[in-house]
Formats: C-alpha cells, sequence, structure tokens
C-alpha cells in the first residue's frame, strides 16, 4: 500500500469520530482486500493525517479487525479498507462524553432519527420500543420491566459503555426481530495502558431540590437502593395469592410494617450526588500478545418530585370523569459495576465481561381530588407508597480469532434480570364534612386500603457463531454463514389484597359497611396496627381470632396474577459480500428462524403459544460514485413479535405514567418490509452532509388500545393489531467545522468550532377497514372489525413526525477542554388510542416533548503531576414542561402535566 494511500485510509478511520451523531461502518464479516489500489482511491493533497483513533465495537459477525477501526462509509475505498454496506451510528466514548449525559439513553437521543420515550426506551424512526432490540456486546440482553421486553437504556451508566452503535438497516447476521434498529452496546475492553481514576458529582434540580415533596421512611439502607429486610415478603402471600383465597385476620397483622405504610410531607429534598472509579491494567505475553483487566463501579442518588395534574374522560364532548392533582417524589438510587478480562493474541481476540447494574426507585405520591367516580361530591385524598427494585447482571464470552481469509467469531452469554415491588400500599380517604376531616372505613367503595406484591425474573441463554471466508475469486468476493440461540425464561407474579372490616374475622359473612366511627380518623400505621385491630374487637366484640380486619384477595379481579412464559429462537443465515466491478459493492443473504413464543398463566383460557418460522431476506447495494460520495440502496424483510406483558392478561401499573396496563393472548407476529436509499457527502476532514429516504409497510402491527372497563375503573390500555400500517420519512445531517487560529491569540490558536444538526421527518398511517382484530376490552375477548377499535389514518403510537437535534460547540485539538450547547425537539406524538365511544372515539392521547436546550462544559487540567477533569452541566434551561393531553373541540383534558425543572450539576474527576 503506498504511503499517500495509507494516510487517506488513517484519515478516514478518524474523520467520523468526533461528532455524537458520527455515522461510520464496522465490518461484521470483512475480508482482506486486493493488493491493488482503486482508481477511485486518489487522496485529497488537501488533507492531512490525523492520529489513529480506536473504537471499540463488538457484534455478531465482527471480525478481530472491526472491533479496533471505523470505516467511513462515504469515502469509500473498497480496494483498502474493510466495509459493510449497512447504515449504521457510531457514538464512541468521546462523543457521548461531549454531550454530558450519565446514562446512554440519554446520550442516544443525540443521534439522528432517534428519541427516548419513558424511563430510558429508545425510538427509532418513530417506531416503539418493541421495533428496537438491545444487544450488550453482541448478544441480547432480557428487560427488569414487566411491561417490555425490550431493556430500559437509562440503567446504563456511560461509564461502562466504550461505544454505542445503532444500525438501522436489517443484516441477516442479526435477530429477525428488527424494525427500527438495533443498538449495540460495547463495554470497555482491554486497556491500552494501565490507569485508575475516580470521580464524583453533584446536581440541583430547580424543582425537586429544596421543595415541597412526599416521602416516607422504609428502611435504614433505603438511600443504597437495597432493602435492610423491612419489606421482607412472608411466605403465606405467594401461597395464599396463587389461590386467590383471602388472609385471615391472623396472618393480616404480620404486614404491619409500618415504615412503609406513612406519607410524609417535607420541604427539603435533598441534592443529587454520585460517585465513580475505574481501573485498568495491561500487561503483554507471548511476544506479540497483550492480556489486561478493566473495571468500573459507580453509584449515584437523586431525586425528582412531579406536581402533577392528572385528568381523564369518556364523554365525548370533553367533559372531566376525574381531576386530580399528584405530587409525586421519587428517590433513585443505581449501583454498577463492570468487570473484563481480555486477550489479544495476534490478530485474534478473546473478552470476557460481566456486568452488574442494581436500579431502584422508592416512590411516595399524594393525590386529592375533587372530582372522580362515585364522588358523591366529597374530597378525595390517595396516598401511595413503594418500591421498585430492579436488577442486571449479564456475563458472557466472546471470541474473535483470524485466519487472514478466514474468521470465526462466537459468543455466548448468560444474563438474569429481576423486578421486586413489594408492599406497593395505596391508603385511599374520604372527606367527612360533618367532621372536617379525612376518614377511611376500610369498606370495598370509597375508603380503601390495599397493599400488593409483584416479582419479576427473566433468565437469558444466548449463543452465535459467525464464519467468514474470502474467495478466491479476481474480484472481492467474501461468503459468510452462522447460526443463533437464544431460550428466555421469565416468570411474573402480582397479588393484590385490600384491608376490610370483618366481624366474622375472616370465617365469612363478608365484609361490614365500615369501621366504626371512631376508628376511621387514625391515620394508616395506628389504623393497620395490631395494637388498634385488637381494640376494635374489645370494642365490638365477637371477632374470632382476636381481630377484626382481614385481606382479601383481589387479584383475581386484576386478570391473571401469575404468568410464566418463554422464547426460544433457532437462527441461521447465509451471506454473499461481493464488488464485481470497482466502486459497486452488494451484499445480500438469507435467514432462516423459528421461534416459540408462549405464556401460560393461572386463567383459563389465559395462554397462548405462538410457533412461527420465516424466510427473511436481504441486499444492500453501495456504488461510490466519486472518491467522497456515494449512493446506497437497502431491502429487507423483517418481523416483530408481540412482548411477554402484551401476551399475558394481567395488570400493571406504570407508575411513570400512571396508567393501568392490560395483555392480550389473541396477538400475532407483525411482519415488516423495509426499504432506504441514501446520499453520503464527505467534503472534508470531519466535515459531511447525509440525505436518506426510508419506507416501511407492517402487517398486523400491534398498537394500544384504550378503554374504561366499568363506571369507576381508571384509565385502562390494552393490546390489538390492525390490518397494515406504512411509514415513510427522511432524515438529513450536517456537520462543519470552522478553524478559529484566524481570530487571533493563544485562547483560539489551538480550538475550532462545531456545528452539527440534523433533522428527521416521519409520517405513518395505520389502516382500519372491516378485517377482524381482538378486542381486550371484552371478556372473553372477541374479534371485533377493526374500524371498531382505531381511527383509520391515525398515525402509529409513539411516532413524531419531527426531531430535530443541533450541536454548537467549541473543542481544543490538544487538551480536554469543550463547550456545547445542545439543542433538541420532538413534535406532538400518539401515546394513547382515545377509547372507542358510542358514535365514534376519543381523541388520542397524545404527548408533548417540545424543545429543551443544554449546555455542557468539560476542562482538563494538571494539578500535582496528575490528570484532571471538572465537569459542569445545565439541563433544560427552557424550562420545558411535561405534557400529555387529548383534545376536544371546546376543552383540553390534562392526562398528566408537571413542570420539569432545570438541573445544575458539577463533577471533579482524576486519573491517578
Amino acid at each position: 500500500m503506498s504511503n499517500r494511500l495509507r494516510l487517506n485510509t488513517l484519515l478516514l478511520l478518524t474523520s467520523m469520530l468526533v461528532a455524537p451523531a458520527a455515522l461510520a461502518q464496522t465490518a461484521p464479516a470483512p475480508s482482506t482486500p486486493p493488493s491493488t489500489p482503486s482508481p477511485t482511491a486518489t487522496p485529497d493533497a488537501a488533507q492531512t493525517p490525523p492520529a489513529e483513533e480506536d473504537v471499540d465495537v463488538s457484534a455478531p459477525g465482527a471480525s478481530s479487525d472491526a472491533g479496533d477501526e471505523i470505516v467511513v462509509t462515504g469515502r469509500f475505498t473498497p480496494n483498502s479498507v474493510k466495509a459493510t454496506p449497512q447504515i449504521i451510528t457510531v457514538l464512541s466514548s468521546e462523543d457521548i462524553a461531549r454531550t454530558g449525559e450519565g446514562d446512554i439513553a440519554g446520550a442516544l437521543q443525540r443521534v439522528t432519527g432517534l428519541s427516548v420515550v419513558g424511563n430510558g426506551f429508545v425510538f427509532v424512526r418513530g417506531l416503539g420500543d418493541r421495533y428496537s432490540s438491545a444487544l450488550l456486546n453482541g448478544s441480547p440482553l432480557p428487560s427488569p420491566e414487566p411491561l417490555r421486553r425490550t431493556v430500559p437504556l437509562d440503567i446504563f451508566p456511560t461509564s461502562v459503555v466504550s461505544s454505542a452503535v445503532v444500525q438501522k438497516t436489517y443484516s441477516v447476521n442479526y435477530p429477525a426481530e428488527f424494525g427500527g434498529g438495533v443498538i449495540n452496546l460495547t463495554t470497555k475492553a482491554v486497556p491500552k495502558e494501565s490507569f485508575f481514576s475516580f470521580g464524583g458529582g453533584a446536581s440541583w434540580d430547580s424543582v425537586t431540590t429544596d421543595n415541597f415533596g412526599y416521602v416516607y421512611d422504609g428502611g435504614n439502607r433505603d438511600w443504597t437502593g437495597y432493602d435492610d429486610g423491612t419489606r421482607r415478603v412472608p411466605g403465606f402471600i405467594r401461597t395464599i395469592g396463587a389461590t386467590g383465597t383471602r388472609i385471615d385476620a391472623a396472618n393480616t397483622a404480620q404486614l404491619n410494617n409500618l415504615e412503609t405504610v406513612v406519607l410524609q410531607k417535607t420541604k427539603f429534598i435533598p441534592a443529587n450526588f454520585s460517585g465513580d472509579l475505574s481501573f485498568g491494567h495491561t500487561a503483554e505475553i507471548f511476544g506479540d500478545g497483550r492480556i489486561g483487566l478493566i473495571g468500573s463501579a459507580s453509584f449515584s442518588n437523586g431525586w425528582r418530585t412531579r406536581d402533577a395534574v392528572q385528568q381523564d374522560t369518556n364523554s365525548g364532548d370533553g367533559l372531566l370523569r376525574s381531576d386530580f392533582r399528584t405530587v409525586i417524589t421519587d428517590n433513585r438510587a443505581v449501583a454498577n459495576a463492570l468487570l473484563g478480562f481480555g486477550l489479544d493474541i495476534a490478530d485474534h481476540k478473546f473478552r470476557y465481561t460481566a456486568v452488574y447494574i442494581h436500579d431502584t426507585n422508592k416512590q411516595a405520591r399524594g393525590s386529592t381530588a375533587t372530582l372522580y367516580p362515585n364522588t358523591s361530591g366529597f374530597q378525595r385524598f390517595d396516598q401511595n407508597t413503594a418500591w421498585f427494585e430492579r436488577q442486571l447482571f449479564d456475563t458472557q464470552f466472546v471470541g474473535e480469532l483470524d485466519f487472514g481469509d478466514f474468521e470465526v467469531d462466537g459468543r455466548i452469554s448468560y444474563a438474569k434480570t429481576q423486578r421486586d415491588s413489594p408492599y406497593e400500599r395505596s391508603f385511599v380517604s374520604r372527606f367527612d364534612p360533618t367532621f372536617g376531616t379525612f376518614v377511611n372505613a376500610l369498606n370495598a367503595s370509597t375508603e380503601q386500603a390495599q397493599v400488593s406484591f409483584s416479582e419479576l425474573d427473566e433468565n437469558l441463554y444466548s449463543g452465535q457463531l459467525d464464519l467468514s471466508y474470502k474467495l478466491p475469486t479476481p474480484f472481492f468476493l467474501q461468503a459468510s454463514a452462522g447460526y443463533f440461540y437464544s431460550d428466555t425464561k421469565r416468570t411474573s407474579s402480582r397479588y393484590t389484597f385490600a384491608y376490610r372490616y370483618d366481624p366474622t374475622g375472616g370465617t365469612g359473612g363478608g365484609s361490614s359497611g365500615g369501621l366504626p366511627l371512631e376508628y376511621r380518623f387514625l391515620r394508616p400505621d395506628l389504623l393497620l396496627s395490631p395494637t388498634v385491630l385488637a381494640r376494635i374487637n374489645s370494642v365490638v366484640g365477637g371477632c374470632p381470632n382476636g381481630l377484626c380486619v382481614v385481606l382479601d384477595n383481589v387479584s383475581g379481579g386484576q386478570g391473571a396474577s401469575f404468568y410464566d412464559a418463554s422464547l426460544r429462537i433457532h437462527g441461521a443465515y447465509g451471506q454473499i459480500e461481493g464488488e464485481p466491478i470497482p466502486g459497486l459493492r452488494g451484499t445480500i443473504g438469507l435467514r432462516y428462524e423459528t421461534a416459540k413464543n408462549r405464556v401460560s398463566t393461572n386463567v383459563v383460557g389465559g395462554g397462548t403459544t405462538l410457533n412461527n418460522s420465516y424466510f427473511l431476506p436481504a441486499a444492500t447495494v453501495t456504488w461510490n460514485v466519486a472518491p467522497d460520495m456515494q449512493l446506497r440502496v437497502h431491502g429487507s424483510k423483517t418481523i416483530a413479535r408481540p412482548q411477554f406483558r402484551e401476551l399475558a392478561p394481567q395488570f400493571y401499573q406504570d407508575f411513570d405514567s400512571d396508567r393501568l396496563f392490560f395483555g392480550n393472548p389473541s396477538l400475532r407476529d407483525s411482519t415488516l418490509l423495509n426499504f432506504e436509499a441514501r446520499y453520503e457527502w464527505f467534503f472534508g476532514r470531519n466535515q459531511r452532509f447525509t440525505a436518506a429516504a426510508f419506507y416501511k409497510k407492517i402487517d398486523r402491527p400491534i398498537e394500544q388500545v384504550s378503554a374504561f372497563p366499568t363506571a369507576d375503573s381508571r384509565l385502562t390500555t390494552g393490546f390489538s393489531y390492525v390490518p397494515s400500517a406504512t411509514l415513510w420519512g427522511a432524515e438529513v445531517e450536517l456537520q462543519k467545522y470552522f478553524d478559529l487560529d484566524f481570530i487571533g491569540g493563544r485562547f483560539f490558536e489551538t480550538r475550532k468550532l462545531l456545528l452539527v444538526g440534523n433533522y428527521t421527518f416521519t409520517k405513518s398511517k395505520i389502516k382500519a377497514d372491516g378485517t377482524l382484530v381482538p378486542d381486550v376490552n371484552s371478556s372473553p375477548i372477541v374479534f371485533r372489525p377493526a374500524r371498531d377499535l382505531f381511527r383509520d389514518g391515525a398515525p402509529l403510537t409513539g411516532q413524531s413526525d419531527h426531531l430535530v437535534n443541533i450541536q454548537i460547540g467549541i473543542e481544543d485539538t490538544e487538551i480536554t477542554s469543550q463547550a456545547t450547547l445542545l439543542f433538541t425537539y420532538a413534535s406532538d406524538r400518539v401515546t394513547a388510542r382515545g377509547a372507542s365511544v358510542p358514535g365514534g372515539f376519543l381523541p388520542d392521547v397524545k404527548e408533548r416533548p417540545g424543545y429543551r436546550i443544554d449546555f455542557v462544559a468539560r476542562q482538563g487540567f494538571k494539578l500535582l503531576d496528575r490528570e484532571f477533569e471538572f465537569k459542569f452541566e445545565a439541563r433544560n434551561l427552557t424550562g420545558t414542561r411535561y405534557l400529555e393531553y387529548q383534545d376536544f373541540p371546546a376543552s383540553r383534558v390534562f392526562i398528566n402535566r408537571y413542570e420539569l425543572g432545570r438541573v445544575f450539576s458539577v463533577g471533579l474527576s482524576v486519573t491517578l
């Protein structure tokens, strides 16, 4: 290879590694290119070679070389650079650091066409989280969320992630569930040199910190996110919960952990804090080899208070059915650790990685309502305390063997997730005007007390083997093949019990009209204490077992209280990649995948089994029209399977949206046809313009359905599917650097101005005709014409028409010194379908993300011969509020409306 060509290659390897939305390629199955340079590979004499910068990427089929290099798709030199034609966006660790985000979900929302919805779920090009999949070092991940099979990416701190790759076009070496894209996170591997660093930070939220909120005591170690035994669940809960029977009065007293009962007001919510450390060691081995160890750990504790207006309606004219003012305070503690071992021998790489993430949210909420179902004109106060503990453990081994023209990649993984939510307590009081205070009679109508226990356990085993071979042909031709296996098993339970005053002591006779008057005024911890319950017995007399309050098992009224589910997948693929004409490269492949998706419940008729097989083709053609320009076209067929929570007829409450969800065992697989065309122009070092158009046709897409099953129930969301839907759109991106040395002065001598902008336009329409689809709101489920459940032509849920990201930054080319202003905008998107009512539909529920401006600054400096880095962040400078609403001709109903604070944070780290 000529020196000029080598310099050009190095330029290509680094020209896209500066911006957070850098488009790059990592070769899943590359080969050694021919030795004769292509006539299109003439370098630009005006460019100078930068130093090479590695980005570690681990993906199915990736060669050992691909892990250490990023290949620019636009400056395509087919005879000297290993490349694939897939459209991939790479965020390196430097790109992630520039955004200043603490978790990878926040960093990914800066990527063209991506948006983050809810607690860290990434939507690609307006398609919901069911159409995106997350991988860790190329292996699938289970989810700790009962409402989703996809993993929320906000549980991955940026400190453990080396790079994040988003692939927007399908290649057959990936699993078949592909709609919007695949997000592959690569953890840090063998370091180049030994190091040890640690740091910490603190932040202040203008809405939360030192302001009013609700809290409750809990256990002594709650601030760590680990329970100290306060919430230990008695064994009889699982036994009695599964049978659906009542808990007698004697056992009811055992749930008297008063620390989880009483809601308390405070005006001094503390500030947020975090700390982290990382280390690495490397040494040479076997002459040309290298062995290394890398590890990291971090902990954060943060607070958020939402003072929300929450309304709903079941009337076509928007007349309010309920109107709540709800204050919710979340205390979230996240602990994580990573340990990795790596061995590089010649061109072979071996990696072992273990990741542990523990994420707990301690939630306290109080709701006041003057209007609610069966209100009778009385004011109501609801108090809720909850503890949501999520845990992920993932361990995996990756081997990448490079024998020249022949390469072998293998990966095996085991992951386990858990979600425990013991003692979700709810206590509803009614204002009694006679006495001028709130009362609770423990009856079944307006004054209630409930406690719920939910658990989820999921295990995922997976393995993949990829082979690639460069055929001995006059032109570049490479064949690859592979096999994939995964086995996911989940168990999920939710048992709910209602406190009832029963003079029979649980031996029969049902509930009475309510507690004796003098006991209705007690606060929850006193009312439910054994002493008071015994006193109730002595006053009333005749209560067996010494107690008059029992726990009615109301789990059966909430669908299946227990389900187990499994998904077993076998997949195989074959792929050919070639360049028969210089500058024209094509890839064509076929994947066969068979899967058995099963859900079994404790409700008769509540289970289902989907056993389907598919042949899925994919093809991409890349044409280099000029040394710095290329055109690509892509077509593929993929699928989307129903998620466990969508199939299981079990009620779950999403405490972020405060909405109930219910599954539908009659759902089916969706199939997708994907097409895309893209133009890329790289007009200078780290400067580019890209434009793309895409189109998708989806058969049987799963959509949400809203309904009010009974007159006094809350807003409920179920799932069905529509006959078909289409989605199309376009995206553009522009990146430009300007040297600032012309201004003069030492400050600007080594600095440059960065301008990055990307815009995505997306449109979608569902088809709702006379095709019969399952109505989850009927029991048993019946099939009705799609037009009765959905509005024909409505957009897909979660899809914003417009997404905009702009970054303006000043960076130093020699030291760590960055200041970046970040602007994001997302237009309104549907979050839930309007319920079907006589004469038509209620308006869809929409979310308004709006626009926001963030500022991030990083500055490195030396002190006492140590490297320090200071970071300052200012988030949501616009003070954009959260808004979820329904628009009626004469009014607007606020499903959720609350202020979001401006958050200011500082951090300091040191490397030893």
